[in-house]
C-alpha cells in the first residue's frame, strides 16, 4: 500500500521519495510542482530533455548537479539507468583486427573500465551546455518555445481500449457460452447412445478436443486495444530545424533465394520502395541476401541501383504512393488527385517510360540467365563467378548504394545499398532463411550497426512511406520503448480476388487475433514487415527487469522509501532473477551494475563474449553499442573484411547463434520461435496498424499453392510442439511470460492436431446416414435447451466478436471455411510429416505439378495443381454426398416418420459440404473443364461406396419378413 499523502509520480506511478537535505518530497520542478520523481527525473535529464514536461520550464542547474550526483553515488543500482551498463558505450575502435593486445587481453576488456567515467562526464557537460543555452535565450523567445518544447514532450502514442459498450457484453457471452459447454459436456457423457457406441465415443472426444481449441483461441482476445500514433510530435521531438537529426537509424533486411522462383522485378521493387522511403537518407541501410549466389540478382541490383538515382527523387518530390514503381504505374486511381506542381505530368510520363525501359533491361537479365553455360557464369571483368555453385562458393558483399559516392540525379544522397551471400559449403548446416538473417545481423553490425532492424520478404514492398515513423513512436518513446523487442505490421496483399476465396488476405488473424495479443504481451511475430530491437535479437533482457542486489545495504539507498514488508518480495525477486532461465548462456548485463569497474571488467571476461557471438572483436565490440553505430576512424575497407569474416559457414559453430540470440533454428517457422523466446525472456511487442497499410506483399490464391503454404506454417508449429521450446513446458523459470500469452503460444503448435478429431467429425454424418444410427440420443426439454444455448452462444460471440473487430462478416465466414479445408488437408499432412521428420529422421516432400492457367485478371486462382494434399478432403466430400443419397433413399423406402431423425443428420452433413464448398470449386480447376486426375479419383472412391452401399441395402426393410425371405432366396441361403 502507498502511503498517505505522499505524491504519486506522473511518469512511473511510484512514491516521489524524500529529497536528499530534508524530509520533504522530492520537487523535480519548482515552478509548477509537475510530480515527477528522481528516478524518472534522471532518465528524463539522461535523454536531454532539460525541462518540464508541464511547463516547460528549464531545470535549476543546481539540482541537475545534485542529480547527476545521485546517479552515481547514492543509486548505483536504480533500474532506471538503462544507459549505464557495458553493452552501451564503447571506445573500442573497429578498426583493430586481432583480437588481443600485447598483454594477451581481449582489447575490447582492456577499454571497458573508462566507459562509466566518460558517460557520466559526457552527460553532466551536456546538460550544463544545455541550461547555459536556455539562460541566455531572451525572455520572449523562451515563451515562444515553451509550446513547442510541451508538444515535443508529449507521448507519441496512445493505446485506444475497445470500448466497454463492446468488449463487456463480449466478456459475458465468452463466459455464458464456458459454462453451457461444460453443462452440455456433462449431458453428452452421460447419456450414451448404446446403439452406436463407437460412434458416440467418437463425437464426445472430437467436440472436447474443439472446446480446448476454442479455450486457446478465445482467451487470448479477452483484452483487445488499438494505437493510434502522433508523427508530428516525433518530428518535433527528433527533427527540431537548426539542429541534427535524433531520428534512430534502421537497418533493412531483405531475403531471396531463387530468382527464377522468386522474379527479380519484385525483389527490385521491394528494394526500391526502401530506398525511397520518407526517412532520413543518412539513417536507412538495405541489405538484400542472396542465399542462392545468383548471378542474375546481383545484376538486377546494379540495374536497381542505377534506376533508383532516377526514381528516388522523383518519389520525395512528389510524395508518391506507394513507392514500388511496379505497384505505383499498375494502380487505377487518379494519380492527379492532390497534386500542384505543374510538372508532376510531364515528369510522371517521363519517369514511367525510364522504369519501361528499366524493366526491359531486367527482363533481359532473366531471359540471359534461362541457359547457363557450361563453363559457368563470368563477370565484366572475365573472372568467374564465384556463385557458379550455389552450395559451395565464399562469402560476397558488394556495395552499390551509399559512401561509394554515388547520388542521385538532383546531387542528393542515396540510402546505403548492399549486396551480401553468406559463404557456403557442402557439410555445414546453413538453416535456410534462418541463417541467413543471421548472417544479416553480424554483416549490417559490422558496416552500420543500426540500432533497429526490419525484416521483409523479397515480394512485400513499402506501401506507406512514413512506415518506420509509424514504428519509431513507439521505438523511440522512453515510456514504451524500454521493453518492446519489436514492432508487427499486419501483412495485407495485393492481387486477391473480391471474395477470397481461400482466405489468403487471414483478417481474422491479422484484426482480431492480433489485437488481442496486443492487450496482453504483444502479437507474435509473423516473419515480416518487423521492426527489430537488436539487442533484443542479440539475447538480452529488457531493461526494467529487476536489477540484482549484492546486499541490503545497496538496496536502502533507493530513492524511495520501502516497508519493511517488501523485503519478502525483493528475496523472490532476486531468486527467480537467478534461476537459469530458459537453460539460456546468455545474460543480462544489468545484473553487473552493481559492482564497481574493475568487479565488472572481471566479470565480463567470464561471461566469454566469443562463446556466445563468435570470434569477432569488430562484431562484439558492436553488440555492446546499445544506440549502434559505428566509430568516425573506422576503416571501410577493413570492415569489409571483417563483414566477410562473420558470414563463413563456420562463424556460428560452438557459439549461441540460432540457439539463443539471432533468428532461432528448429523450424521451418523460425519467426514464431524467434519471438516466443524474446518473450519468455521478458520483451513485449506492439502491433502497429497505420490507416494506410504499412507493407503489401503477394500471396498464393490457387488452391494448391494455398493449401502448401498453410502446410508449411503446419509443419513448423508440429517442429515447435516436438522441441525443447515447446511452449507447455519451456519458459517457466522466469514467470516471465504472462499465461493469456502462453496460452495463445500453445494455440499456434498445438492447432494442426485438431485435423484428426476434425477429419472424424467430418466423415461422422456420412456414416450416421449410411448406417442409420445418429450420435445423439432421442433429445429431452434439457437437452433441447442445452443444444439451443450452445448454438446461440457461439452466434453471440462470432456477431460480438465482428462488432469489435470491424471485419465483415464475409471475411469470417471464409475463415470458418478454409479453417475446416486446411484442416482436413494441410495440416494432416503436416503432423504425419512432423512425426517422421522429427522422430524417424525422415524428410517427406509434398510436390506440385502445376497445370495450365486461363488467361484473365485472376488466372492464378483457376489454376489446378495436383498433389496429394487433395485426397483426403475430396475423399469427405465424396463420402457425404453419397451419405445424403443414401439417406434420403432409405427416408423414403422407411416412410414419414423415417424424416424427423433424417433432418438432424442431413443438416449435419450440409454442415460438412458447405465449409467445403471452396475446396470444391477449386477442384474444378478451370471454369468450365475438371482435370482428369480428380475424375480418376471421383470414380474410384464412387466405385468403393458404391459397394458400400450394396452392402446396406437400404431399400429393404429390416421389419419385412417377405422382404429377409426373399433377400436369402436371392443370396441362394
Amino acid at each position: 500500500m502507498m502511503e498517505s499523502g505522499v505524491p504519486i509520480c506522473n511518469i512511473c506511478g511510484e512514491q516521489m521519495g524524500l529529497a536528499n537535505t530534508n524530509d520533504e518530497a522530492f520537487v523535480a520542478c519548482h515552478e509548477c510542482n509537475y510530480p515527477v520523481c528522481k528516478t524518472c527525473l534522471d532518465y528524463e535529464i539522461k535523454e536531454g530533455r532539460n525541462a518540464c514536461l508541464r511547463c516547460a520550464t528549464p531545470y535549476d542547474e543546481n539540482e541537475q548537479e545534485s542529480t547527476n550526483h545521485a546517479i552515481v553515488v547514492s543509486h548505483p543500482d536504480t533500474a532506471q539507468d538503462a544507459g549505464v551498463h557495458a553493452r552501451t558505450v564503447s571506445t573500442v575502435s573497429t578498426v583493430d583486427s586481432e583480437y588481443h593486445d600485447d598483454t594477451g587481453n581481449p582489447i575490447w576488456k582492456n577499454r571497458v573500465e573508462s566507459w562509466k567515467e566518460k558517460k557520466n562526464k559526457k552527460k553532466k557537460n551536456q546538460s550544463k551546455a544545455v541550461v547555459q543555452e536556455a539562460a541566455v535565450v531572451p525572455p520572449e523567445q523562451q515563451m515562444e518555445e515553451k509550446p513547442q518544447l510541451a508538444d515535443a514532450a508529449e507521448p507519441l502514442s496512445r493505446i485506444i481500449p475497445v470500448p466497454k459498450s463492446q468488449i463487456t457484453p463480449y466478456r459475458i457471452v465468452i463466459i455464458v457460452r464456458l459454462i453451457v459447454l461444460c453443462l452440455f459436456f456433462h449431458y453428452r457423457v452421460t447419456h450414451p447412445v448404446e446403439s452406436a457406441y463407437p460412434l458416440w465415443f467418437i463425437s464426445v472426444f472430437c467436440e472436447i478436443w474443439f472446446a480446448f481449441s476454442w479455450v486457446l483461441d478465445q482467451f487470448p482476445k479477452w483484452s483487445p486495444i488499438n494505437r493510434e500514433t502522433y508523427l508530428d510530435r516525433l518530428s518535433a521531438r527528433y527533427e527540431r530545424e537548426g539542429e541534427p537529426c535524433q531520428l534512430a537509424p534502421v537497418d533493412f533486411f531483405v531475403s531471396t533465394v531463387d530468382p527464377m522462383k522468386e522474379p527479380p522485378l519484385i525483389t527490385a521493387n521491394t528494394v526500391l520502395s526502401i530506398l525511397a522511403v520518407d526517412y532520413p537518407v543518412e539513417k536507412v541501410s538495405c541489405y538484400v541476401s542472396d542465399d542462392g549466389g545468383s548471378m542474375l540478382t546481383f545484376e538486377s541490383l546494379a540495374e536497381t541501383s542505377e534506376f533508383a538515382r532516377k526514381w528516388v527523387p522523383f518519389c520525395k518530390k512528389f510524395s508518391i504512393e506507394p513507392r514500388a514503381p511496379e505497384f505505383y504505374f499498375t494502380q487505377k486511381f487518379d494519380y492527379l488527385k492532390d497534386k500542384v506542381q505543374p510538372s508532376f505530368v510531364k515528369e510522371r510520363r517521363a519517369m514511367k517510360r525510364e522504369y519501361e525501359e528499366y524493366k526491359v533491361r531486367l527482363n533481359a537479365l532473366v531471359a540471359k540467365a534461362q541457359k547457363t553455360p557450361e563453363d559457368g557464369w563470368t563477370m565484366a571483368d572475365g573472372t568467374p563467378w564465384p556463385g557458379n555453385n550455389p552450395r559451395d562458393h565464399p562469402g560476397m558483399i558488394q556495395v552499390f548504394l551509399g559512401h561509394s559516392g554515388v547520388h542521385d540525379i538532383e546531387g542528393n544522397e542515396l540510402p546505403r545499398l548492399v549486396y551480401v551471400s553468406r559463404e557456403k559449403r557442402p557439410g555445414y548446416q546453413h538453416h535456410k532463411k534462418a541463417g541467413a538473417e543471421n548472417a544479416l545481423i553480424r554483416v549490417s553490425a559490422v558496416l552500420t550497426n543500426a540500432p533497429y532492424i526490419l525484416n521483409l520478404d523479397c515480394d512485400h514492398y513499402v506501401n506507406n512511406s512514413k512506415a518506420i515513423r509509424e514504428a519509431m513512436c513507439f521505438l523511440m518513446d522512453p515510456q514504451v520503448s524500454r521493453d518492446v523487442c519489436y514492432v508487427q505490421f499486419p501483412q495485407r496483399f495485393d492481387g486477391i480476388d473480391k471474395s477470397d476465396r481461400y482466405a489468403n488476405r487471414n483478417i481474422v488473424f491479422f484484426d482480431v487475433n492480433m489485437k488481442g495479443l496486443d492487450g496482453i504481451q504483444g502479437p507474435v511475430y509473423v516473419g515480416t514487415g518487423t521492426v527489430f530491437n537488436r539487442q533484443a535479437l542479440y539475447g538480452y533482457s529488457p531493461c526494467n527487469l529487476p536489477t540484482i542486489h549484492k546486499s541490503s545495504s545497496s538496496f536502502s539507498c533507493c530513492c524511495r522509501r520501502k516497508k519493511p514488508a517488501k523485503e519478502k518480495d525483493l528475496t523472490e525477486v532476486y531468486r527467480e532473477a537467478k534461476r537459469e532461465d530458459l537453460n539460456s548462456a546468455i545474460f543480462n548485463l544489468r545484473e553487473i551494475e552493481n559492482y564497481d569497474d574493475h568487479e565488472r571488467s572481471l566479470l565480463i571476461s567470464q561471461m566469454s563474449f566469443e562463446k556466445t557471438f563468435g570470434m569477432s572483436s569488430v562484431f562484439i565490440e558492436s553488440t555492446l553499442m546499445e544506440n549502434g553505430g559505428v566509430p568516425d576512424s573506422a576503416n571501410p575497407s577493413t570492415l569489409i573484411r571483417e563483414a566477410i569474416h562473420v558470414i563463413g559457414c563456420g562463424y556460428e559453430e560452438k557459439t549461441a547463434w540460432g540457439k539463443e540470440i539471432g533468428w532461432i533454428y528448429g523450424s521451418v517457422t523460425e519467426d514464431i520461435l524467434t519471438g516466443f523466446k524474446m518473450q519468455c525472456r521478458g520483451w513485449r511487442s506492439i502491433y502497429c496498424m497505420p490507416l494506410r497499410p504499412a507493407f503489401k506483399g503477394s500471396a498464393p490464391i490457387n488452391l494448391s499453392d494455398r493449401l502448401h503454404q498453410v502446410l508449411r506454417w503446419a509443419l513448423g508449429s508440429v517442429e515447435i510442439f516436438l522441441s525443447r521450446h515447446c511452449p507447455l513446458w519451456y519458459g517457466f523459470g522466469g514467470g516471465r511470460l504472462k499465461w493469456l500469452q502462453r496460452l495463445a503460444y500453445t494455440n499456434t503448435i498445438v492447432y494442426p492436431f485438431t485435423s484428426l478429431p476434425l477429419i472424424a467429425y467430418c466423415i461422422l454424418p456420412a456414416v450416421c446416414l449410411l448406417t442409420g444410427k445418429f450420435i445423439i440420443p432421442t433429445l429431452s426439454n434439457i437437452a433441447s435447451i442445452l443444444f439451443l444455448g450452445l448454438f446461440l452462444s457461439i452466434i453471440v460471440t462470432s456477431v460480438l466478436e465482428l462488432r469489435w473487430s470491424g471485419i465483415g462478416i464475409e471475411d469470417w465466414w471464409r475463415n470458418e471455411q478454409f479453417w475446416v479445408i486446411g484442416g482436413v488437408s494441410a495440416h494432416l499432412f503436416a503432423v504425419f510429416q512432423g512425426f517422421l521428420k522429427m522422430l524417424a529422421g525422415i524428410d517427406t516432400n509434398f510436390t506440385v505439378t502445376a497445370k495450365a492457367a486461363d488467361d484473365g485478371e485472376f488466372a492464378d486462382l483457376y489454376l489446378f495443381k495436383w498433389t496429394t494434399v487433395l485426397i483426403p478432403p475430396t475423399t469427405i466430400l465424396i463420402v457425404n454426398l453419397v451419405g445424403v443419397v443414401a439417406g434420403f433413399s432409405d427416408a423414403l423406402n422407411k416412410g414419414y416418420e423415417a424424416w424427423g431423425p433424417l433432418f438432424g443428420k442431413v443438416f449435419f452433413s450440409f454442415w460438412v459440404i458447405l465449409h467445403l464448398y471452396p475446396f470444391l470449386k477449386g477442384l474444378m480447376g478451370r471454369q468450365n473443364r475438371t482435370p482428369t486426375i480428380v475424375v480418376l479419383w471421383s470414380v474410384l472412391l464412387a466405385s468403393v461406396f458404391s459397394l458400400v452401399w450394396v452392402k446396406i441395402n437400404p431399400f429393404v426393410s429390416k421389419d419385412d419378413p417377405s422382404a429377409m425371405v426373399q433377400n436369402c432366396i436371392d443370396m441362394d441361403c
